[in-house]
């Protein structure tokens, strides 16, 4: 799997994103354990996830992306005010198949 994306690939996800709600909630404890583990059960199952961060600043939301693309190994689609929209394949029988 991809963790770059090329940018025509980047805008087919982002078309694909579009019309999702996000899965995933950061609050206030920041990125822990328990949801990278909730974030790889969601990538399993959609391949692409929109995250809601509740970062009080700029700043540490995106210390917050960094550190869910570097632990959980994902490709970061985009990322639009508190939403970020992160990208990883599946391991078996992928179901979004990317333009090259």
């Amino acid at each position: 799997m991809p963790t770059t994306l090329s940018p025509a690939q980047k805008r087919y996800l982002r078309t694909l994103a579009h019309e999702l709600k996000p899965v995933i909630l950061v609050g206030a404890k920041g990125v822990t354990a328990a949801l990278l583990t909730e974030l790889d059960l969601a990538l399993e199952q959609h391949e692409l996830v929109k995250i809601k961060l509740a970062a009080p600043d700029r700043d540490e939301r995106e210390v917050w992306i960094a550190s869910l693309v570097d632990a959980a190994g994902v490709a970061l689609v985009q990322r639009v005010g508190h939403v970020a929209t992160v990208y990883r394949g599946r391991r078996k029988d992928p179901a979004i198949i990317l333009p090259r």
